[in-house]
């Protein structure tokens, strides 16, 4: 009985290192920026996927949600911290839909079936892409309108969410046997 509660005692401090390593893989994509403004652009969406097709729904959900608690308590973890404000002041700001977004990203890439063809993981990671942006922009269009949310939201990410989405598409399959390690 004790084998059994060292072994899950072991299974539960892997999975905790595993979401505090991710939140930290986050925080580090949130600093490497292209500094636009009102949303930067940054490498967390690329790193928000990848941990969703790694970890899976369960544990990638964890650890953004993990993420987004430390930067709710005011630890420096966004793009624009502490420069622009740290905890809720951060979140109800214009990069808070796209944060909220996260949570529905990674649960759609960890939780899709990305064994498919080519074709078929390119759509579903686009969706775990897009979807992100389906409570960023209206959020970002609310404090700021419509047109600021169209050019400073939407179009000037297009082209590097196209190669994040391409990078991810190709490396899926490798990423996935990571997932068996878990």
């Amino acid at each position: 009985m004790e084998i059994v509660n060292k072994i899950e005692s072991a299974k539960i401090i892997k999975k905790i290192s595993i979401v505090i390593f991710g939140t930290l893989l986050l925080t580090i994509s949130a600093k490497i920026k292209v500094p636009f403004y009102p949303v930067p652009m940054t490498m967390q969406t690329f790193v928000v996927v990848l941990i969703g097709i790694t970890l899976g729904w369960k544990l990638g959900l964890a650890t953004v949600i993990a993420y987004l608690f430390e930067g709710v308590i005011g630890l420096p973890v966004f793009a624009g911290t502490p420069e622009q404000g740290i905890g809720i002041s951060y979140i109800i700001g214009p990069t808070g839909g796209y944060l909220i977004g996260f949570i529905f990203s990674v649960f759609i890439a960890g939780f899709v079936n990305l064994n498919k063809n080519l074709f078929i993981r390119f759509y579903l990671i686009s969706l775990s892409i897009i979807i992100i942006y389906i409570p960023g922009v209206p959020w970002l269009a609310y404090l700021a309108g419509w047109e600021v949310a169209y050019v400073w939201g939407i179009k000037n990410f297009v082209l590097a969410e196209m190669l994040k989405i391409s990078i991810l598409t190709l490396s899926t399959k490798k990423l996935l046997k990571v997932r068996n390690f878990i």
